[in-house]
């Protein structure tokens, strides 16, 4: 429809005296097509960016993105740019540039935003974890594999007290908040090609549950008991809790934890490769692409 609009033919008048052009999209003040931009979703606006210069270069007006970055959006951007970078960017490119994963805390954590709603996503790999017995090489090991963001995971070939924990802090921006640990029965690894899973290691989860723990700065909290019963192989998300945010100035402290400390029987095979905190409203969506 763009397309027939624009490239519109000149066409006579009715007087048969010269002749009228039909009005284009290309004709429209740059101000005016930012301004119908600013009540779109990113995504329709990088649609609507590739119709013609005009709206290419209006779409890159600074008023449009500061009404869809957070307001307190500089908390999280210093975390992954050094302030001169930050500050020479167009506000088009900071959101642009969130919208992909970004590496902070040297590697081992990664913040982004969603591109639909602006809401913070972080993840935390098992490398920033505080693992019980993860220097004890009988016990665990650390596998590089590509299926992880982090390129690696912590696997626990057997352990009798099994407990893994870990806290995050930062100025979220107002909304609920979903906690899952990402993690898998088996080692898996690549043979001609092919992906193959190690399951002789893999016992003791069906005999008691694991317990799912998350606890924030201002006493929220939330238990969960859960089998571990995925199938072999297969990354799953394991949902923790929720907690929710409405204060973006104060810092928000989650603690969290996984943990099956029963120690009349011991329990291994078990692949854990980060703790994803995702805005409940896209989780769903979230967990199943990333």
């Amino acid at each position: 429809m763009g397309a027939n609009i624009s490239g519109g033919f000149p066409e006579f008048d009715r007087n048969g005296e010269g002749y009228s052009r039909k009005p284009r999209l290309v004709d429209l003040p740059e101000n005016c097509v930012a301004l119908i931009m600013m009540r779109l979703d990113p995504p329709e606006i990088c649609r609507l960016a590739r119709l013609n210069r005009v709206f290419r270069r209006a779409s890159s007006a600074d008023f449009i993105w500061d009404s869809k970055l957070l307001s307190n959006y500089r908390v999280f951007a210093r975390k992954v740019f050094d302030e001169i970078t930050l500050r020479k960017l167009i506000k088009k490119d900071v959101y642009a540039k969130l919208c992909r994963p970004n590496l902070f805390d040297g590697g081992t954590k990664e913040l982004w935003i969603d591109k639909n709603t602006g809401k913070l996503c972080v993840s935390i790999s098992s490398k920033a974890l505080r693992i019980t017995g993860i220097d004890d090489r009988r016990y665990w090991s650390l596998i590089p594999t590509d299926e992880s963001r982090f390129q690696s995971v912590a696997y626990v070939q057997q352990v009798w007290w099994f407990e893994v924990g870990g806290e995050f802090e930062i100025q979220f921006p107002p909304g609920i908040y979903s906690l899952f640990f990402r993690i898998q029965l088996g080692k898996t690894s690549k043979r001609l090609g092919r992906r193959i899973c190690n399951s002789e290691h893999i016992h003791g989860w069906d005999i008691k549950p694991v317990r799912f723990q998350l606890a924030t700065s201002d006493n929220q909290q939330a238990v969960s008991l859960c089998y571990v019963d995925n199938n072999p192989g297969t990354w799953s998300h394991y949902h923790v809790g929720d907690f929710k945010v409405e204060d973006p100035d104060l810092l928000t402290r989650i603690k969290f934890s996984m943990t099956q400390i029963d120690c009349t029987h011991t329990k291994g095979g078990l692949c854990i490769d980060s703790v994803l905190i995702l805005p409940k409203k896209c989780a769903q969506e979230a967990i199943g692409s990333k």
